[in-house]
């Protein structure tokens, strides 16, 4: 670009200005410098009639322009990009992208500085921001460019977004709250079984909380209730959900009667769910449904969770999937239920970052990024017809293989490489998994399942021997011990490693599998917020932990145990008293958001004294004790003298620090 236009652009108090490019809403265009003005009017003479771009991206690098489409810019606090045209000015070569069907497209972040205050909706844009950068949700914006890689985030953060609010997604559920949802349509949401373009039918939905909720969000729902619905009709739908009804049914044969029902009605997936039986370690026996513990009622058919898959197999003559405790997908489509199944144990990967710069890759960068994404999302190159820019690619640089080469000389082979490493990780914890029911043939994978299969592993057959030996090898505990004790991720017990379920996935691919026992029988819990792996004895512990993120030393609420020799749960509840976290930074990834405020938090605990004694701090009260003795209070990630301290052990306690902190 003409240097007096770079320095336009760059200096541009209209837009978003990055490193490589200056973005412009459709509606400030006019309030440009006139020279830009002028560039953009010279470059939409090469556009198609009547294209309704939503921005316009100037190149810092070259004399070209990119009109940008998304169609949901106002009403989607993070719109996805639909369509791009870019413009060459220099060959007047125009070239075109389609990302309406991709499943991870680009989005965008900070929509207010795209158009200027008078915008309509500049506040409205301007206060999300607000919001999600005092979250931190906004930080590392490189990591968070497409859909997938935001939504990890969100997750991540335990936020969802609400039209342009964002609210706080409950990590637990006390026992006497009720979600706004059940809990079996949030996770069919989370896991993206239901979708806003998807039919939904409730099926004895009671009062119709579900359904009437999903028409609220936009969703094509309906219900049907003998008691509150009569005379609703009982129409399929691609998803149907029978949520604790198969409990309060008396008769067996009624029982049965409405599992098949529900299973006619449905076109896609159907969702069980009904309450089980858990050992309570202080109560006996207790009833788990819904997030919610009950006393035992006798009115009620109660299940175990082996019993529970057992009864839908037998009833409906399928392979239901658990995804919680007492909730089963049924798949029809055997195909759909393997790809399902395999995207449970599919790690995040992240493209690898471009390191250097290279002309012949910067003159096809926006036709590499497909190639990019899929390599990043399957670990090996597209077979003839898997890239829909395929043709393009070939016809501008020969081959994909030499596309590829063009995107080597500017990033890391090692992260590829790793990322390929991944992909296959994956495979085997899959593949080793579906032993413990019947391994599906090859031909019931999905095609691109298939073509991993062959292109990671060279064949079906040794694929499964690898993973076959990865789960054999579980057998050893000692092996579970050293994969224990080596981990660079985790909190190191005598007899234990735990880590939070965002970096479960960073784990050696043993201690992945070894947990995996667990989630395979009842799914791993979506409220969990950390998990504990046992290195002396089979078993494996779900943790819900109060706002984690917030709390700087938060309770464990709740404990549930499997133990992987007989496939029991066991449930403990700590009320009054309960153990808390310590060193939370210990529990996550290093690229964890807040990792460095929770390590200096515990840095500054460590010159103060205050972990001196784990056994004394474990739990609650212990800890309170220990803060009043060293005149500490906490505000917040920080440790400051308690205002009404004694001068006299203040001074002493000072001397003490700064002696600790010599000694580091």
């Amino acid at each position: 670009m003409d240097q007096t236009l770079l320095q336009l652009a760059k200096s541009s108090p209209v837009g978003k200005c990055l490193p490589d490019a200056l973005y412009v809403h459709r509606s400030a265009l006019s309030k440009l410098d006139p020279q830009l003005q002028q560039l953009e009017k010279i470059a939409r003479q090469y556009l198609p009639a009547n294209n309704n771009f939503t921005l316009v991206k100037f190149s810092l690098h070259q004399l070209k322009l990119s009109y940008l489409t998304y169609p949901h810019f106002d009403s989607d606090p993070h719109p996805a990009l639909h369509y791009s045209i870019q413009v060459d000015l220099t060959t007047g070569e125009v070239s075109k992208q389609d990302y309406s069907a991709r499943s991870n497209p680009p989005i965008l972040h900070r929509k207010e500085t795209f158009v200027t205050p008078d915008y309509p909706h500049y506040a409205t844009f301007q206060a999300l921001t607000q919001a999600e950068d005092h979250l931190g949700l906004l930080q590392d914006s490189h990591h968070i460019g497409t859909r997938q890689a935001w939504e990890a985030r969100l997750q991540q953060h335990g936020i969802q977004c609400q039209g342009h609010s964002i609210t706080t997604i409950h990590r637990h559920r006390a026992a006497i709250v009720r979600p706004d949802l059940s809990k079996p349509v949030r996770i069919a949401l989370e896991s993206g079984i239901l979708t806003p373009s998807t039919t939904f039918f409730d099926y004895g939905c009671g009062y119709g909380n579900d359904h009437q909720r999903l028409i609220q969000q936009g969703f094509a729902a309906s219900g049907w209730d003998p008691h509150f619905y009569p005379d609703t009709p009982r129409i399929p739908a691609e998803v149907v959900n029978l949520g604790y009804v198969i409990n309060v049914i008396e008769d067996p044969g009624e029982r049965r009667e409405a599992l098949l029902q529900a299973w006619k009605l449905t076109q896609k997936v159907l969702i069980v769910a009904a309450q089980v039986l858990v050992d309570d370690l202080s109560q006996g026996q207790i009833a788990y449904g819904d997030g919610i513990i009950t006393r035992r009622n006798t009115f009620q058919k109660y299940y175990d969770q082996a019993e529970l898959k057992a009864y839908i197999d037998q009833v409906l003559g399928v392979d239901a999937i658990p995804v919680a405790l007492g909730i089963y997908f049924v798949f029809r489509d055997q195909t759909q239920a393997q790809s399902f199944r395999a995207s449970r144990f599919r790690s995040r990967a992240t493209t690898p970052s471009i390191r250097t710069q290279a002309k012949r890759f910067e003159d096809y960068r926006e036709l590499l990024t497909p190639l990019m994404d899929f390599v990043t999302e399957r670990g090996r190159m597209p077979v003839k017809g898997e890239l829909p820019t395929e043709l393009e690619i070939v016809r501008e640089l020969g081959s994909l293989y030499r596309a590829f080469q063009v995107i080597l000389q500017v990033t890391d082979q090692n992260e590829w490489q790793q990322i390929t490493e991944r992909r296959k990780q994956d495979l085997l914890l899959y593949l080793a998994l579906s032993n413990f029911s019947q391994r599906p043939k090859l031909s019931q994978l999905a095609p691109e399942i298939q073509t991993d299969i062959k292109l990671l592993f060279g064949n079906y057959r040794q694929a499964c021997t690898q993973a076959d030996a990865m789960l054999h090898s579980l057998r050893d505990l000692s092996l579970i011990a050293a994969k224990c004790r080596s981990s660079p991720i985790g909190q190191q017990g005598v007899r234990s490693l735990t880590v939070h379920t965002s970096a479960l996935e960073r784990l050696d691919p043993i201690l992945r599998l070894y947990e995996g026992c667990a989630s395979r029988t009842i799914g791993r819990p979506i409220e969990a917020t950390l998990v504990k792996f046992f290195s002396h004895q089979p078993k494996i512990a779900y943790l819900f932990v109060a706002d984690f993120d917030r709390d700087p030393h938060p309770p464990i609420l709740t404990c549930m145990e499997i133990d992987l020799s007989t496939l029991r749960v066991y449930y403990q509840d700590f009320k009054e008293n309960p153990p808390i976290l310590h060193r939370k930074e210990t529990f996550i990834a290093p690229d964890y958001p807040l990792y460095e405020k929770f390590a200096k938090l515990t840095r500054q605990e460590e010159d103060w004294g205050l972990l001196d004694d784990p056994k004394s701090i474990y739990k609650k009260w212990g800890w309170e004790r220990c803060l009043a003795e060293h005149c500490a209070v906490l505000q917040g990630h920080r440790v400051v003298w308690c205002p009404s301290a004694d001068p006299y052990k203040v001074k002493l306690l000072r001397s003490q620090i700064r002696n600790r902190r010599k000694k580091r």
